[in-house]
């Protein structure tokens, strides 16, 4: 039995999805799990499966456009069942199909537009239904008895549409949103897609016509429209800095003891999980533990609503270079041992790195940590993943001068810079964290009390 295709939601905050591509076309036969369209969210690109085997028999959503969480995109069925009943039936579809399941099947079917009825064959609105033609447009066009439409009516108008389409250039949802946007007639632009499209990416070329520039040197330049997973990952920043009042505070933290707890864990943990721990796995741990203490850090914000979450699920940020950065989640990390947690995270970052991450894999996050020490950083302000209320940056570790015990001394010393949401916590709170988390870092056995 045929059914609609709707977009799912791949995330607690999706609210609409922009179809990249189709891997099917109409009339392809599809089997359970196949790949059938990619979709972008605001965090990540997946690929859809198909839920059960069948045929595409409809694409409703073109590649390019933008349509919000449970909206039907394509219709999966058999390849001769008829889907006219998941086209969208108005009164007088439904008019029609009573008709056609009466004893009198043969009998026209009656459209009333304005003050002109219009006759119409069963088959004329079955072909009118396949085709997404509107029957009532057929008015006074008839060819069957008394001016009844028949189906080779609805053939000859449903050619003259794609005559005209074909005559007109093609504009993609998206792209036509973009120069209205912009003020641009999308019409006039150059497409770049395939058999002359118009694509989004083909607007801001007619805005700027000229995307090579010079510098005095008379060097050329190159210019890079933001799209994809970069474009992604800039709306998802501007978003979240212009709706969240950023607090960034930051603490220094001896990692002295943390250093030689590393060094004593490593040989057994690479023997029972067969991975090295990190700097990064040890500052996770202890984030996770110091959480459970301060739900207001681990909580998300949803309208008016703030859920403080009982688990620490964590989101671990991974560069994918001049692409962008995308979020893999640990999931109950406050419950995981330290090898157990470094091998989970390193299998994330693996996947995300070859683009095989699942849609699950990125979404349900609770608290998010970003590490910029391995390029010697020394201090940021990260923005806050939304709808979680904070995130922690980790800084490089590098040997500085500090007083103990009242005499100077070298110590491999770290910045922690956490921001927070002011709308859900406070500043002391906040510090209140920070300080656990300094606390558990230079007695790293406490994580485990």
């Amino acid at each position: 039995m045929a059914k609609t295709l709707e977009l799912p939601a791949l995330g607690q905050t999706m609210e609409e999805g922009t179809i990249t591509q189709w891997f099917k076309s109409e009339g392809d036969s599809v089997t359970k799990g196949e790949a059938l369209y990619e979709v972008m969210t605001d965090k990540v690109n997946i690929e859809v499966e198909a839920p059960e085997a069948g045929v595409l028999r409809k694409i409703l959503v073109p590649a390019d456009a933008t349509v919000p969480v449970n909206d039907p995109v394509g219709i999966l069925g058999t390849a001769d069942e008829d889907i006219s009943g998941l086209l969208g039936m108005g009164a007088a579809d439904k008019e029609g199909a009573a008709d056609k399941e009466g004893a009198a099947s043969s009998a026209p079917t009656v459209v009333q537009t304005g003050e002109t009825r219009v006759f119409a064959s069963p088959r004329a609105r079955r072909y009118a239904d396949e085709y997404s033609v509107d029957i009532a447009q057929l008015a006074g066009r008839g060819t069957g008895v008394d001016g009844r439409i028949v189906e080779a009516d609805v053939l000859a108008f449903y050619e003259e549409q794609q005559a005209t389409k074909k005559a007109a250039p093609r504009v993609s949802p998206l792209a036509q949103r973009v120069a209205s946007e912009r003020g641009v007639a999308a019409e006039t632009v150059v497409g770049s897609g395939h058999g002359g499209r118009i694509m989004s990416c083909d607007i801001p070329r007619a805005v700027s016509p000229a995307p090579l520039a010079q510098d005095v040197s008379g060097e050329t330049n190159t210019v890079v429209t933001l799209r994809g997973m970069r474009k992604m990952v800039a709306d998802a920043v501007a978003k979240s800095a212009a709706t969240a009042p950023h607090v960034t505070l930051t603490l220094a933290v001896d990692m002295s003891e943390a250093t030689r707890f590393r060094q004593q864990v490593l040989p057994a943990i690479e023997k029972s999980h067969g991975v090295r721990v990190s700097f990064t796995d040890i500052i996770a741990k202890a984030a996770a533990r110091a959480l459970l203490d301060h739900p207001y850090l681990n909580s998300t914000l949803a309208g008016s609503d703030i859920t403080l979450h009982k688990a620490v699920h964590l989101c671990i940020a991974v560069s994918l270079g001049t692409e962008g950065l995308i979020v893999p989640v640990v999931k109950n990390a406050d419950s995981l041992s330290l090898g157990a947690f470094s091998a989970a995270l390193k299998a994330l970052v693996a996947k995300a790195r070859s683009n095989s991450l699942a849609s699950d894999e990125v979404t349900g996050g609770t608290f998010s940590i970003t590490n910029l020490g391995t390029f010697g950083v020394t201090q940021f302000n990260p923005i806050i993943n939304p709808p979680q209320a904070a995130i922690l940056g980790v800084c490089a570790i590098a040997d500085t001068i500090v007083a103990v015990n009242g005499q100077p001394a070298v110590r491999p010393m770290m910045n922690l810079c956490l921001s927070f949401d002011h709308r859900v916590t406070d500043g002391a709170p906040a510090a209140a964290f920070l300080a656990q988390l300094k606390e558990t870092l230079e007695q790293p056995y406490l994580m485990f009390a």
